[in-house]
């Protein structure tokens, strides 16, 4: 029969290590590369599919959607919006495009291959960011929830985002990577990584300083915009009217 002791001690050992693991990591960034980025562009969403980049753009009579040329940041394809659309996030799922609008309370549906027009869904909340783990979209609204759908934008589940058991508000463009959901906290120059099983976040990336002061003019706004290459694992980011595409890669502290 084992000791009160030794079970008091087994208990602590179990404790410490699920507090060592529960600690949030904390990473800085190391640019690798940087590319055009066009100052029109109010990112909303940035995503890759089959080795090409994708974006999404907001704002009443300027809202696009894009297929861009990296090495020029022009865009190869474009949709153009009602001005009284507001586009949101974006994603590709299934051989479908799905973009989100803001308060429109509208969603729309193309072909993946074609960009052609399929359907109007009605979307029952606010649209900020959209990702896909490639079986479900999984979607933002600027609280500290992320909802996971169906191609239909039935919801399946919502999680809700924890930092620390502290609920954190305005997640905003989302990208999901290597099982996680990372996130942009909008107004801030941070990035939160998040477990999509129970909204732990696990790590936050601090990208103070990726725009350089010199680029910066009286248009540029903030940090919006993470895409993932699956096909060489690389990670891009940007910002709303930013000049500039990064290529960037996690430094933990």
């Amino acid at each position: 029969m084992r000791s009160f002791r030794h079970i008091f001690l087994l208990f602590s050992m179990l404790t410490l290590i699920s507090c060592a693991e529960a600690k949030v990591k904390e990473y800085r960034l190391e640019v690798v590369a940087e590319y055009p980025h066009d100052t029109q562009s109010y990112t909303q969403g940035l995503f890759f599919h089959e080795g090409e980049l994708y974006e999404s753009t907001g704002q009443h009579g300027k809202s696009t959607f894009r297929k861009v040329e990296m090495e020029t940041g022009k865009p190869l394809k474009r949709l153009d919006f009602d001005r009284k659309y507001f586009v949101e996030g974006s994603v590709m799922l299934d051989g479908n495009l799905y973009i989100l609008t803001w308060e429109n309370k509208v969603a729309f549906v193309y072909d993946a291959e074609t960009l052609e027009y399929r359907s109007t869904w009605s979307y029952p909340r606010e649209g900020w960011g959209l990702t896909t783990d490639g079986k479900q979209l999984i979607a933002s609204d600027g609280s500290a929830n992320l909802y996971f759908l169906d191609g239909s934008f039935a919801q399946d589940r919502k999680v809700l985002v924890t930092y620390e058991d502290r609920p954190i508000r305005f997640l905003n463009e989302l990208e999901y990577i290597d099982g996680k959901v990372w996130a942009n906290v909008y107004t801030s120059d941070e990035i939160v990584i998040i477990n999509p099983k129970n909204g732990r976040i696990e790590a936050v990336v601090d990208c103070r300083g990726l725009l350089p002061r010199e680029l910066r003019t009286e248009d540029t706004d903030v940090l919006n915009g993470i895409a993932y290459n699956p096909e060489d694992g690389k990670i891009y980011l940007t910002g709303k009217n930013w000049p500039r595409l990064y290529e960037v890669k996690l430094v933990e502290n």
